[in-house]
């Protein structure tokens, strides 16, 4: 029998907290084996809660040494604990202090959940329900209390202690080599914001002013030594600071603001109030171990979790069904923080990609759940690509929806109205419902249902009249129709059409409310193109009947950048999927010769998104289901070669025109990051049709480079040509960063991506290399988590064994790492649309999963919603 069954949690029935608690003081003693956790909590009964309930604390293998009530130990009949729980059967109806103690071992942690130690270092990580492991506690996003914390330690193991808020006193304990530090939070906050850090810790720091004249002392510790890679994250930090005060009027509010490193951390990053804890890659950069990948992964990843301290932390969320409350606004903040700082046509084509590749997929596969999820066996498994990408979508098209003027006096309204409370979707949207004046019922649909939509396009040109009508169509299984923000235009032959017009399009802007609807256009001298969803203005499948010719047309002439874009891929998955017109790979060839001619090297980084070819995942998306991945990897190689060869002269032109010229130094800055972007996509286009020369050329770039990301890009294009060279690229390439964890993340990873039957072997040997373990989560995702993603064709290879080393991996890592194993699991999510073969397989996988006993709850959730129906 299981041991550990998932609880279903309903959002219908919510209801607040029985008791509050108003103030916390924590008396936190590190040690390594034997940490002791006082914990006085000042409980109240919660006038909106059950008069007279029972005090129920939530634990998680908590090992409890004392428990006292307003100074009094309570009698054994009054109280009821357990590792799970605490229950105080008659708890005064008037505020109460109740005193907790508990003992912990950091060192045994490894689900990195809680109070646990990273490479010496003690830190915590408690969303969504960590904090329940370090003390008994109302654990619930909706209880926010005003937090002290004394942290103590040996003064050499742990001469850093950092806390939440601000810096009250510091000093030894008398008679002994520990000292103290006292730190405390002025604002209140939910349990799950709570951190403390300990450590040996380097420091890198700046001054900030903020817009209110207050002096914030800003630092970024890691671990000692890595202070150079640390400078780039502390920019980034002064940057996102202030883009919050022009952009959203947000300031920041603490005397100091600290940024951790730590090498095993579950998640990417987390916003705890004043003390952000960060996993090692996305602080730590070097020109020498970094890619511009990661400086702009770091970018933003810093933004997202400062912008929290408003939208996430000042205002939090009710309940956990509001997760997207947060992360999708947040997401949203920094993208647009991105965008700021680098291309916005550039970075807005990188989140379709994204969203494209992650959460569609979700949306059509057993895993789906709406942006909201009304329901929940463990919410661990419900901070998914939907709550985060597909949630800033919805806000993206609320701001269209509304123009920027009456968004931004909406945030101003959300952020007066909740500062300090614990809000909702609701909350959310009544603010900007008052801002604007409209009905936002319709809109608050999309939170409220799982899938994407699909949004059909016909048109019809009526040359007598001179008008172009458009016929839209949505649909989505079970919703009512949704307020769909449409941009768009009409393109002709020489570009825009701008002399056409439509009264109910305003600001390039059609909002569809109806199921179906007509619009049409006067003043259309000539049989236009229509441009549809431009900047991806809502997340939906678009379907049309545009041709090969039109979609070439909007590629040489469609103003918005999104769409060329667009219209590149659609030709290259038409091409791919055996659905275009005769003649259409030569006019794609011409028209990306055109291109190349005459404006990659004005925007060199456009130019390198225009030569990408879709995923192997985007065309198995298009096709739906049947999937052969065996087919679609050879239909993308076929075409990889055509443009390599058609493209040959230009591309090897484009290289020696974008070289870095000897003795330039490295700077991470858009532009220069685009040069090198389109420079490394000439090269893998170039080896495609001559591998022979393309592995030359490679391997004389890996020696000569001067930046991570050159070395990186050409040692990933000889990794796909069989050889020696490849492998002694491989061994050197390893052997050179041996002392490097986060460079040997990449070459486990990209030596996973690798499509040959040799892979899975190639793996196995790879988890005995020293670098790998199975208790640090980056190296677990490199190596494992990549896979399937980064190879459909050893994954769901037609004997099973991809889905036998996936589903292995899962069930060694639950017992070390329930969120990590939960996590690797869903790389199963697109099962049901592989060939019948395949798809049995997979099944059996998740099915010996399944009936494997003593799962986690994490990982017995996934298992159970993968094969339901």
């Amino acid at each position: 029998m299981r041991t550990d069954t998932p609880q279903t949690v309903r959002l219908e029935e919510y209801r607040p907290s029985d008791h509050l608690i108003d103030r916390v003081e924590l008396d936190v003693r590190l040690d390594d084996r034997e940490t002791r956790v006082s914990a006085v909590l000042a409980l109240r009964p919660n006038p909106a809660g059950e008069a007279g309930a029972a005090l129920r604390l939530d634990g998680d293998e908590i090992d409890l040494v004392a428990l006292e009530l307003d100074g009094a130990v309570l009698a054994p009949d009054d109280v009821t604990a357990s590792p799970s729980g605490l229950v105080l059967h008659a708890p005064p109806s008037r505020p109460f202090v109740l005193r907790i103690e508990t003992r912990l071992d950091p060192s045994a942690n490894t689900k990195l959940m809680g109070l646990y130690r990273s490479g010496g270092v003690y830190c915590t990580q408690c969303e969504a329900d960590g904090f329940r492991r370090i003390t008994y506690f109302l654990d619930r996003p909706d209880v926010l209390s005003v937090y002290t914390t004394r942290i103590e330690a040996d003064r050499d193991e742990a001469p850093v202690l950092l806390g939440n808020g601000n810096p009250v006193e510091a000093g030894p304990v008398p008679g002994t080599n520990r000292h103290f530090a006292v730190w405390h939070d002025p604002h209140p906050k939910p349990a799950y914001l709570f951190a403390l850090v300990g450590g040996r810790l380097g420091r890198v720091s700046a001054p900030f002013t903020t817009m209110e004249g207050r002096t914030v002392e800003v630092a970024v510790h890691v671990e000692p030594g890595r202070e150079a890679r640390a400078g780039y994250a502390l920019d980034a930090t002064l940057r996102a600071m202030a883009w919050d005060e022009r952009a959203f009027g947000r300031a920041y509010d603490l005397d100091v603001f600290n940024v951790v490193a730590v090498s095993d951390f579950n998640m990417g990053a987390m916003e705890n109030k004043g003390l952000n804890i960060f996993n090692d890659k996305y602080v730590l950069a070097s020109a020498e171990t970094a890619t511009d990948a990661d400086y702009a992964n770091i970018e933003a990843i810093i933004a997202h979790e400062y912008f929290h301290n408003w939208s996430g932390n000042r205002v939090t969320c009710r309940d956990w069904f509001q997760l997207c409350l947060k992360e999708g606004l947040t997401v949203f903040r920094d993208q647009e923080f991105s965008s700021d700082m680098r291309s916005r046509a550039v970075h807005r084509i990188a989140e379709v990609r994204t969203l494209r590749a992650r959460q569609f997929p979700e949306d059509a596969g057993p895993l789906s759940h709406p942006v909201r999820p009304r329901q929940y066996a463990e919410i661990n498994n419900f901070y998914t690509a939907t709550v985060y990408e597909k949630g800033a979508e919805i806000v993206r098209m609320l701001r269209t929806l509304l123009g920027a003027d009456t968004f931004a006096a909406g945030m101003d309204r959300y952020f007066a109205e909740n500062d300090g409370r614990a809000a909702t979707v609701e909350d959310f949207l009544a603010a900007f419902a008052q801002a604007s004046g409209r009905d936002l019922a319709g809109f608050a649909q999309w939170y409220e249902h799982p899938g994407t939509p699909r949004l059909s396009v016909e048109g019809r040109y009526d040359a007598q009249a001179r008008t172009y009508a458009l016929t839209f169509r949505q649909s989505l299984p079970g919703a009512p129709a949704l307020m769909i923000p449409i941009a768009l235009g009409l393109v002709g032959p020489q570009g825009a059409l701008d002399g056409a017009t439509c009264d109910r399009v305003r600001d390039g802007i059609f909002v569809l409310e109806m199921a179906s609807d007509t619009i049409t256009f006067e003043n259309v001298e000539a049989p236009p193109v229509p441009s549809l969803l431009r900047g991806f203005s809502a997340p939906v499948r678009l379907e049309t009947a545009l041709g090969d010719v039109d979609r070439l047309t909007l590629l040489a002439h469609d103003p918005d950048p999104f769409n060329r874009w667009q219209a590149a891929q659609g030709l290259a998955l038409r091409l791919m999927t055996g659905a275009a017109e005769p003649g259409t790979r030569e006019a794609y060839g011409r028209a990306l010769a055109g291109f190349l001619d005459t404006e990659a090297l004005a925007d060199p980084a456009f130019a390198a998104l225009i030569l990408a070819l879709p995923g192997e995942g985007d065309v198995a998306n298009e096709i739906g289901e049947g999937v052969d991945p065996d087919r679609i990897h050879a239909a993308r190689e076929d075409l990889r070669r055509h443009l390599g060869a058609a493209l040959g002269v230009r591309l090897s032109a484009l290289r020696a025109a974008l070289a870095e010229p000897p003795g330039a130094g490295f700077s991470p800055d858009a532009a220069s990051a685009g040069r090198r972007a389109l420079r490394n996509a000439a090269l893998d286009l170039l080896a495609a049709a001559d591998p022979e020369t393309g592995a030359a050329e490679a391997a004389a770039q890996i020696e000569s480079a001067s930046t991570m990301t050159d070395r990186l890009a050409a040692l990933a294009v000889l990794s796909l040509i069989p050889g020696a060279a490849r492998e002694q690229a491989l061994d050197a390439f390893g052997a050179r960063y041996a002392d490097e964890p986060l460079v040997l993340d990449k070459w486990f990873a990209l030596q996973a991506a690798i499509p040959e039957a040799g892979t899975l072997a190639r793996i196995a040997a790879l988890r005995t290399h020293p670098a790998f373990s199975m208790t640090n989560p980056n190296r677990v995702r490199a190596l494992i988590g990549s896979f399937p993603l980064s190879n459909p064709t050893q994954f769901a290879r037609p004997d099973g064994a991809g889905f036998a080393l996936v589903a292995d991996a899962v069930l060694a890592l639950d017992p070390i790492n329930p969120q990590i194993a939960a996590k690797l699991l869903t790389s199963f999510g697109s099962w049901r649309l592989l060939e019948p073969g395949r798809g049995r397989l997979a099944r059996e996988a998740l099915e010996r999963i399944r009936a494997t006993p003593t799962l986690s709850r994490d990982v017995a959730d996934i298992a159970a919603r993968s094969v339901a129906g």
